[in-house]
């Protein structure tokens, strides 16, 4: 009886070696490694401790790859941008600044290298004010997003006059009042001096038009600042009201129609 079993034992053995051999590679990594069903459970017990041990490595590598996807429930260190506003930095600063909203943007941003407008909504206020927090407390409240955010609602949201104002673009030598873009990165002013126009920094790519930067600047982590300025406009336009000086301007020129194209693009 137990030369029975044992000739039964092998026969079996037989047949599977069989239906290894004659399954497509395909088919049998499908199976093998997405869907373990009983077959493979017996698959398990037929064959050698070796074959048992490279499904749960499989297994395992699978559950490893999975876990190491980048995700942006990740926590984000803001420590190297601290570091080099800390030492005043601000070209290397404004290039952390660049990677860390792609980064807190998502998983697209990552994968393409740059920000869509449509994506802004994704980055926290929590982080957007530490970003902005940041570039105030190193350049003496002259540099970030709310300054620029401030600049562009004095402007009424004229990106023309925003880039003018920050230093965006320059005044050309001509006998015709005009302007153009600055060249990206050698013409940007990147030390913290006198002349470095408030507001100058990060820069913010506008290659692909405005939308971005608008965005950037309409974001909820600067929506309490906004209503600080509305209630500044409410208070100074009573102050005109009882006496105050009305109509007041600095002297500047209207900016001339004969500026160069936008094209927006560093």
């Amino acid at each position: 009886m137990a030369t029975n079993s044992l000739q039964s034992l092998h026969h079996n053995h037989s047949l599977l070696r069989r239906h290894l051999s004659d399954t497509p590679p395909s088919t049998f990594s499908s199976s093998l490694f997405l869907k373990p069903t009983t077959t493979t459970t017996t698959l398990s017990h037929s064959l050698s401790s070796t074959t048992t041990f490279s499904l749960s490595s499989s297994s395992s590598s699978t559950t490893s790859s999975s876990s190491s996807t980048p995700s942006t429930s990740q926590t984000i260190s803001f420590d190297l941008l601290q570091q080099l506003l800390a030492s005043k930095n601000f070209r290397q600063a404004d290039e952390e600044t660049r990677r860390l909203l792609i980064v807190l943007a998502g998983e697209p941003a990552q994968k393409r290298g740059y920000v869509f407008f449509s994506e802004v909504q994704f980055i926290s206020e929590t982080d957007l004010k530490a970003i902005d927090e940041l570039w105030r407390q190193h350049s003496n409240n002259k540099f970030g997003y709310s300054v620029q955010k401030r600049i562009w609602e004095k402007v009424n949201k004229d990106f023309t006059k925003f880039f003018l104002k920050v230093g965006w673009m320059k005044k050309l030598d001509t006998e015709i009042e005009q302007y153009n873009y600055r060249a990206f990165p050698t013409e940007f002013m990147w030390e913290l001096t006198d002349e470095t126009p408030e507001g100058h920094l990060p820069l913010t790519n506008a290659l692909r038009g405005t939308q971005l930067l608008n965005r950037i600047l309409s974001h909820p982590a600067f929506q309490a600042m906004e209503e600080v300025e509305e209630d500044t406009v409410a208070d100074e336009e009573k102050g005109s009201k009882n006496g105050g000086l009305v109509g007041l301007r600095d002297g500047s020129k209207p900016l001339s129609k004969s500026l160069f194209k936008a094209d927006y693009s560093f």
